[in-house]
């Protein structure tokens, strides 16, 4: 008697992974996060600055820190533009910077 098997439908793809990268906090936001970096995985800015609130979320200073920070992506500034349109890459780098005195 033959066996028959059920029809397997081919793996559906899920939406690609997150890049994933490095953040590095700089000055008071290295010590309001008590690290001087961590991996990201986000696809955005704005993504990777919202998982690191969670992550720091018992520490309050972190997000009053990072509100005033300017950050850097592989080596770019950021400046103004939308956090959500700033695009992130595999491997790549976000820097980020507080104010600084003096100049």
């Amino acid at each position: 008697m033959a066996t028959t098997h059920p029809a397997r439908l081919p793996a559906q793809p899920g939406p690609p992974e997150p890049p994933a990268g490095t953040i590095r906090y700089w000055a008071a936001a290295k010590a309001a996060a008590g690290t001087a970096e961590e991996p990201y995985a986000a696809r955005t800015l704005a993504e990777a600055l919202a998982a690191a609130r969670r992550l720091h979320e018992d520490e309050p200073e972190f997000a009053r820190v990072l509100i005033r920070c300017s950050f850097l992506v592989d080596g770019d500034p950021v400046g103004t533009r939308d956090h959500s349109t700033v695009q992130l890459a595999e491997g790549g780098t976000v820097e980020v910077l507080p104010p600084f005195a003096g100049g």
